[in-house]
């Protein structure tokens, strides 16, 4: 079932998992809740941040300055084979390579896509909660899944909700309860910034991601339309060769439509922009995108 946190909805009763996807909302929403708990969270409070090996560097920055300027306690996992499904790294010993979805990805024998997204239920949702069951002893349904959606992504929300009536999860959203918006964020962390890569004034926390919105998440996710890994690929089209080389490994495609090999193609044979604008207003967070119907 959904849960509605009575009160201040960023004081957090346990146990309960944060979800931290690494990005700005995720991370606005957990300075709100360790502010709520007078600057420490409470031992049932877990904090995860799934790494699934293809993060942008400045998100494994950013996710570990939160850690250390916060003083709060965020527990890094990468799927394994076998038993645990997980390891626990951390900011140095991470992933960099891509390493957790390709071995998922070899032992599946197949590729996600549009239709099977069970990258993100293996790489994030079902780690985290394995870890939960390791660490408090408690299951689906036992805790309370605290989830970095903001108001104007009423979509997902009311998808998640009804997710977890239908399998017993307990879900929050105290930013969308708070009616916190995308604006709301921005203000937050780059304040009257305009273009975080290129600062005109101090940042109001005095550091943040550092990316545009749909930089973030695993680079080129097949849940982004075809304009934005595009202009991914333009701006580093090395960053096509790992997602080739899977489609290759497989025999197969993240996205019927466009293999990322077609994708590179057509962005070193026509150097404009133009067919990049469609979808440029990306800037859902991993973990928050598809998973919430597979987590709950």
């Amino acid at each position: 079932m959904s849960i509605a946190i009575m009160g201040n909805p960023y004081k957090i009763e346990g146990p309960a998992l944060i979800s931290f996807s690494g990005g700005r909302t995720s991370a606005y929403m957990l300075h709100q809740i360790i502010q709520a708990h007078g600057g420490k969270l409470p031992d049932d409070v877990i904090v995860c941040f799934a790494n699934t090996g293809k993060e942008r560097p400045e998100t494994l920055r950013f996710v570990h300055e939160c850690q250390t300027r916060w003083n709060v306690d965020i527990h890094w996992l990468e799927w394994r084979r076998g038993k645990p499904i997980y390891e626990e790294v951390g900011f140095n010993s991470a992933s960099r390579a891509g390493e957790p979805f390709a071995d998922l990805i070899a032992h599946k024998q197949r590729l996600p896509n549009g239709f099977e997204r069970w990258c993100t239920e293996f790489l994030k949702v079902r780690i985290m909660f394995a870890f939960m069951a390791d660490k408090l002893g408690v299951k689906p349904g036992e805790f309370t899944e605290v989830i970095g959606l903001r108001d104007d992504e009423g979509m997902r929300i009311l998808r998640g909700m009804e997710a977890a009536e239908r399998h017993g999860g307990r879900v929050a959203y105290p930013l969308a309860k708070l009616k916190i918006t995308k604006k709301d964020i921005w203000a937050f962390w780059l304040g009257e910034n305009r273009d975080p890569k290129r600062l005109t004034h101090p940042l109001p926390q005095g550091f943040d991601l550092g990316l545009y919105p749909w930089e973030g998440n695993c680079t080129l996710c097949f849940q982004k339309g075809k304009g934005i890994r595009k202009r991914i690929i333009r701006d580093d089209p090395s960053e096509a060769r790992w997602w080739i080389g899977q489609e290759v490994s497989q025999s197969g495609w993240f996205d019927k439509r466009d293999l990322v090999a077609d994708l590179l193609k057509q962005v070193l044979e026509s150097p404009s922009f133009f067919d990049d604008a469609e979808d440029m207003e990306y800037d859902v967070e991993c973990g928050s995108h598809c998973a919430m119907e597979i987590a709950a």
